[in-house]
């Protein structure tokens, strides 16, 4: 098998306007809708490919609300570089599985008062 490091590479580029953004946004959202499968066949998830796509949808609605365009240029090229080291398989099982922490889940970030947080060990 040959190594091809500029596979999925895309070329860093800045927004034209909102309609661009948007398209390009959404195309960064289907791609990691598509390859959800896959991903789940590379790094052998014992995880449905339903809750792989939940979780793409939350790490994408984290940045709903953005309204700077620079901003959104910067996550697209941070969720390309993502996508291109998963589908390339740079990244190892440990790397995957960290977006599927209890902690990473919004609900369950902040214990309910200090002392409980302390107890645990929590910062």
């Amino acid at each position: 098998m040959t190594i091809n490091p500029t596979f999925l590479a895309q070329r860093t580029r800045s927004s034209v306007n909102w309609g661009d953004a948007r398209a390009r946004v959404l195309s960064a959202y289907r791609g990691w809708l598509r390859a959800s499968p896959e991903i789940q066949t590379m790094y052998s998830l014992n995880i449905p490919v339903s809750a792989i796509r939940t979780k793409i949808r939350q790490e994408f609605e984290k940045h709903r609300y953005v309204q700077q365009m620079k901003a959104i240029d910067v996550l697209l090229f941070q969720s390309n570089a993502e996508f291109q080291e998963t589908l390339n398989y740079w990244k190892q099982l440990s790397h995957v599985m960290k977006y599927f922490r209890p902690e990473e889940d919004p609900g369950a970030r902040l214990p309910p008062n200090f002392i409980t947080g302390f107890l645990e060990g929590r910062n």
